[in-house]
């Protein structure tokens, strides 16, 4: 559906080739249960173990005649084996099969989304590490508020995948089920074994009980989890553009050498990667909301998630490992300006130490909190209205002056102060990562 932004390693799993070698495994799995059980003799097994194929061109066929494309799948594959063909589909109802291939190609596309992802946290804590003392202005609702440094930045970010992190791997955990329990649940035409020993084979594990499907809210962790992950990188990609902003400069994207920027303004550089990683978030959040509509169902079984489960699932997958792939892109060659972080940082004039003096006042020389705020407050809206320092502003006022030494407030204007506990920050995420 998504055309432009498919990748390979989700294209192998969604095309269309997979879905019915994924439904194929399964087939052959329930067989060779039977053949254990002694249900389909060996040889017939065998016969059907080798020679078992399909071709789409004579599955569409068969589907335009019956309209059903599992008996069409079963028919066709039944072809290429001959009488033994007979065995397939034996005791099973079509959503054993496409539940079961769909927990595969779900957990399959989960791991690739994994790696993806420990590919971008790898990126963002090598550049946490380079800029870890980078000074910048750290913002409160768009305001600069107290000096923060961009590795702080970053290293947040690091962790926030991280809990993305924890929740792919549960949402793996709660899709790595397969369901062979028949056409509401009862395994009236194949017992609770069969569909044990199936999905070990399949490296799944058995629903203890199911309807004629397994329940949606397992797909809808997936989805939701898809989206989580698309909504950290869109608040990264937002951290960006801001950055970005003439008026900021902080923070370049990665500009190729002869991109263009706008069809009538040469001069323009624009955030188009991120502002791309954006929109598709919101297209993942769509689908996470699809998903969890589609776990309510009429009864054992209706098929109204079905049709949406064809879009939203391949979908969802090749948009998130295109999004991952250009954070990554982005990440390793966004471009960090640390003099006009430190020019933007001194911008307010020393405002952004202004708490360090409140707290000098209250502290050292035991004003109420009240008044020390007022008299700190008072001087600060008097830095905003004019050209002058905010350092220069407290000197002249008796009621800091007379407390405050000149040498000891100046030293109340360090960044170095805000950044003491950096390292240590830093070394949780190492330990972790083993780093140290």
């Amino acid at each position: 559906m998504i055309g432009r932004y498919q990748t390979k390693e989700m294209t192998e799993i969604w095309s269309e080739e997979n879905k019915f070698r994924a439904w194929l495994e399964v087939e052959l799995a329930v067989c060779r249960v039977w053949m254990e059980k002694g249900v389909i003799p060996a040889d017939a097994y065998e016969e059907i173990r080798s020679k078992a194929s399909f071709d789409i061109a004579r599955i569409d066929e068969i589907e335009a005649r019956v309209h059903h494309d599992v008996i069409a799948f079963v028919s066709a594959v039944a072809e290429t084996v001959g009488e033994n063909g007979r065995y397939i589909h034996l005791g099973l109802t079509s959503s054993d099969v496409i539940d079961t291939a769909s927990s595969l190609s779900l957990k399959r596309s989960l791991g690739i989304v994994r790696e993806k992802t420990e590919e971008l946290m790898e990126a963002i804590l090598l550049r946490a590490d380079e800029f870890k003392y980078t000074s910048c202005a750290g913002r409160t609702h768009g305001i600069h508020g107290e000096p923060t440094t961009f590795g702080l930045k970053l290293l947040n970010w690091f962790y926030q995948l991280q809990r993305d992190l924890e929740r792919l791997d549960l949402a793996g955990e709660q899709i790595s089920c397969g369901k062979i329990s028949g056409a509401v649940g009862t395994y009236a035409h194949c017992e609770p074994e069969v569909e044990k020993r199936v999905c070990e084979l399949l490296g799944l594990k058995p629903a203890l009980v199911s309807t004629q499907i397994l329940q949606r809210d397992r797909h809808s962790c997936v989805m939701n989890t898809i989206a989580l992950l698309g909504g950290a990188l869109d608040r990264f990609a937002t951290e960006i553009r801001h950055l970005q902003r003439t008026e900021v400069m902080e923070v370049l994207e990665p500009f190729g050498a002869t991109q263009k920027g706008s069809s009538a303004m040469p001069h323009k550089r624009n955030p188009i990667l991120c502002e791309r990683i954006s929109g598709m978030s919101r297209l993942l959040r769509g689908y996470a909301l699809t998903a969890m509509e589609n776990m309510t169902l009429w009864h054992e079984r209706d098929i109204s998630h079905s049709s949406a489960e064809r879009v939203i699932w391949p979908d969802a997958f090749h948009l998130i490992t295109y999004m991952l792939s250009k954070m990554s892109h982005i990440v390793k060659n966004m471009v960090v300006n640390s003099s006009k972080m430190r020019e933007n940082l001194d911008m307010t004039r020393g405002l952004v130490y202004s708490q360090r003096v409140l707290l000098d006042l209250v502290e050292r020389f035991g004003l109420l909190r009240e008044e020390a705020y007022a008299i700190v407050q008072e001087n600060a809206m008097k830095c905003w209205n004019s050209s002058r320092t905010f350092s220069e502003l407290l000197r002249e006022d008796e009621r800091i002056s007379s407390r405050i030494p000149e040498s000891d407030l100046l030293s109340l204007f360090e960044p170095d102060h805000y950044f003491r506990w950096v390292d240590e920050i830093f070394l949780r995420f190492h330990k972790e990562q083993g780093n140290i």
